[in-house]
């Protein structure tokens, strides 16, 4: 019964990849393959070091800073050591039952893409923000932020959609972990 649930599951997921994968044009590679990009949103991330020092006292805002960077490395590890390295669930565009549906724009660098780390880093930068700034508007533009990251990785062929769900909730997960664990012990005057 477990196994036919999983497997119910797992072909559900397959089915929904294909469905959002299929549309696609040139066009969209190129915004995806952006949006995607390692340093594509190095303009955000300067904004968002901007308004922590803007917002704490010099002290704070590097325990804030640092906080992310820590956040960021331990989302970016653990999504390949705990879950990809666990799992080894083949990413679409190398799964032979399904690869020739795939559209893939560039090929990725590992095998195995079960959870997406894009989504996992892109939701704990957001959801810690969001509970650090307390801003509504900030919260809606970084939350479609990191939506659009974990729906580039779909499109481009490079993960199922429960890769990137599993990812935005562990990174979700992190977040409210770390950023629990600075209120409590760090930024308990602010």
């Amino acid at each position: 019964m477990l196994h036919q649930i999983l497997q119910f599951f797992l072909q559900t997921d397959i089915d929904l990849f294909i469905f959002l994968n299929q549309h696609h044009n040139h066009f969209f590679d190129v915004i995806m393959t952006f949006v995607s990009g390692k340093y594509s949103w190095a303009p955000l991330y300067a904004f968002i070091l901007f308004i922590i020092f803007k917002r704490f006292k010099f002290k704070k805002g590097l325990v804030v800073f640092f906080s992310i960077i820590f956040l960021i490395a331990l989302s970016d590890q653990t999504s390949v050591y705990l879950f990809k390295n666990t799992f080894l669930r083949l990413r679409p565009c190398f799964n032979s039952e399904i690869a020739s549906f795939v559209h893939t724009v560039r090929m990725p660098g590992g095998k195995y893409g079960f959870i997406s780390s894009h989504a996992s880093n892109a939701f704990a930068l957001a959801i810690f923000t969001i509970m650090i700034f307390k801003n509504n508007l900030f919260t809606i533009l970084i939350l479609l932020w990191a939506i659009l990251i974990a729906y580039s990785r779909i499109y481009l062929g490079v993960h199922y959609p429960a890769d990137v769900t599993a990812g935005a909730l562990w990174g979700a997960f992190l977040a409210s972990l770390i950023f629990f664990l600075l209120k409590k012990y760090i930024l308990k005057k602010n």
